[in-house]
């Protein structure tokens, strides 16, 4: 008899072996899967101990192991595409970035890309993938103020918020987004605000489209000002910003014809002004077919041709040029650029910036 009750208690004991050893494995299986994109950044960074600086040191993987807890959220895959600061970004970095992205969400299984970056660039390649990637799933950059071998190191958090955003129901249908210190940024909206803040990233008028809780990821509103422009060769025409201040003479601005682009974004004073030099240099590369296209150092707020007086908008706009809306030069650039692959007609340019 006792043996018999042996036998039981072992084979009872070898039934919840199997299921402790086992569940774990099947829940991980029935978890979403997220791609993590790493690119390098501060996100990436440590203190080199000769520099006494950081520097690129930590890989995607280094960075998803400081987040065990992330492990109950999703199962994430590793992509490391590159490990430079975010002002080594460039068109083709963007490119090739584009291309990572449109495989990874093409994936049935997969419910949403990261894109970890740096944060001086990452507003440029946030929007650069809401305008190139036609997914409904989203895409959630994120980047760290402070670097790996600081103790309050924000990399960790805003992965942790950027997975749960990726499996959340309700991020599908809002493009590429920014996340940094519990905030959701729409891709066209959001600048850096402050150098060193972890606070950083503001949508300037619109506010922020929610927050990653602590409890839940709670959306308040939507990006509706959203258009997809496909990438169409690996090398995207050559675009110059060229900034307007008081006694711009206009030289700069030559000078980008001269060096071959194939348009101009002009950061303009105010509702879109620039001074009269300024104006006539504008009007020359206007004359030689080169698309200009007007915006505005300010920080909210649309361009429109308003003023009348000689380099005021509306002289401009009669010149030819083109006007950026409220996107900020960095952004207009990349929109001109992806618009010049197929079209350097005004008119069509201007649909364009103003969709």
């Amino acid at each position: 008899m006792k043996k018999t009750g042996n036998k039981t208690a072992l084979l009872l004991s070898a039934v919840l072996l199997t299921v402790f050893l086992v569940f774990p494995v099947i829940a991980s299986a029935e978890l979403p899967v997220v791609k993590l994109i790493a690119t390098g950044g501060t996100i990436a960074m440590k203190i080199d101990p000769v520099k006494k600086a950081p520097v690129p040191a930590i890989s995607g993987e280094d960075l998803l192991a400081t987040v065990p807890e992330i492990a109950s959220v999703a199962r994430i895959e590793v992509l490391n595409i590159s490990n430079v600061p975010s002002g080594y970004m460039d068109p083709e970095r963007w490119v090739a970035l584009q291309k990572a992205v449109n495989e990874a969400l093409a994936r049935p299984e997969i419910a949403g890309v990261i894109v970890s970056h740096g944060t001086d660039t990452l507003e440029e390649t946030a929007y650069f993938l809401d305008l190139t990637v036609n997914s409904n799933k989203p895409i959630v950059l994120i980047g760290a103020q402070r670097n790996a071998s600081e103790k309050d190191f924000d990399g960790p958090r805003n992965l942790l918020n950027a997975t749960r955003i990726c499996v959340s129901p309700d991020a599908k249908g809002k493009g590429s987004m920014i996340v940094l210190n519990n905030q959701i940024n729409a891709a066209r909206e959001v600048t850096k605000t402050h150098t060193s803040d972890v606070e950083t990233f503001k949508s300037g008028d619109y506010g922020f489209l929610g927050n990653a809780d602590a409890d839940r990821v709670i959306f308040y509103r939507a990006p509706l000002r959203r258009q997809y422009v496909p990438v169409k060769q690996d090398k995207l025409p050559y675009v110059e910003i060229v900034a307007a201040y008081g006694g711009a003479d206009g030289s700069l601005v030559r000078a980008a014809a001269k060096a071959g682009v194939k348009g101009i974004v002009i950061q303009a004073l105010g509702w879109g002004n620039v001074g009269v030099p300024m104006y006539e240099a504008i009007k020359e590369v206007l004359a030689n077919g080169i698309p200009v296209v007007i915006s505005t150092r300010v920080p909210n707020g649309r361009v429109l041709p308003h003023y009348g007086y000689i380099g005021g908008g509306k002289t401009l706009k009669d010149a030819g040029a083109v006007f950026a809306d409220n996107l900020p030069p960095q952004k207009a650039r990349l929109l001109l650029m992806l618009g010049l692959q197929t079209t350097s007609n005004a008119d069509a340019l201007q649909k364009l910036f103003d969709k």
